[in-house]
């Protein structure tokens, strides 16, 4: 289910195999956050299948509603191969992933439907070994008190439920925390009303 803060991706690597006509497909779904590790599996994907003719690929990164992303169909006709890929990523609302399906070419053309349908296909065998996930986005803050108020807080931030990061103490109490970014606007709020605390996020 997707929500304000929550989005599906996949929890592991994952890999599938198709032949139409005699050309091989072989495609590898990544779980991946950033675009420098999209073009780390790209680059060793290139050095492992160097002899491939094709490489395509389409990544989504981030929350739906503010993804990076991109398709590229290396060498196969336009709208043939990246597209049909990232199609699958949408039409089951993934996120955090990179799909490369590598082709080698049997001889045989299989037009522009037949490749869409063959790196559809592929895609879609690769994600179905796989497994769903929900990833939430969170916020961190960092708040600052006295000691002596250390239980007070302390109470309130286990009843929000947040996730403690770290504590340490200097001249005042320091706690890293972070939390479901839908309820981060309420933390801070409820936070605010004990005195001598100093919150940032």
């Amino acid at each position: 289910m997707v929500s304000s803060d929550t989005y599906l991706s996949i929890a592991t690597e994952s890999q599938a195999s198709i032949r139409e006509k005699a050309s091989k497909f072989l495609a590898f779904a990544f779980p991946v956050v950033s675009e420098e590790e999209v073009k780390s599996q790209l680059e060793l994907l290139r050095k492992e299948y160097f002899n491939a003719n094709h490489h395509c690929y389409a990544y989504r990164i981030g929350h739906p509603e503010t993804a990076i992303y991109r398709f590229n169909d290396d060498g196969e006709p336009s709208g043939s191969a990246g597209k049909p890929i990232y199609g699958q990523l949408l039409s089951r609302h993934l996120s955090d992933l990179l799909v490369v399906v590598i082709r080698y070419f049997g001889g045989t053309k299989l037009g522009i439907p037949g490749l869409i349908q063959a790196y559809k296909s592929a895609t879609s065998e690769a994600l179905e070994q796989n497994r769903i996930i929900t990833k939430t986005l969170t916020s961190r803050f960092r708040v600052t008190f006295p000691v002596w108020q250390m239980n007070e807080v302390m109470v309130m931030l286990k009843k929000e439920e947040v996730e403690i990061i770290s504590q340490e103490y200097e001249e005042q109490y320091i706690v890293h925390f972070s939390i479901r970014k839908s309820k981060s606007d309420l933390i801070k709020a409820r936070l605010s009303l004990i005195t001598n605390i100093s919150i940032y996020e």
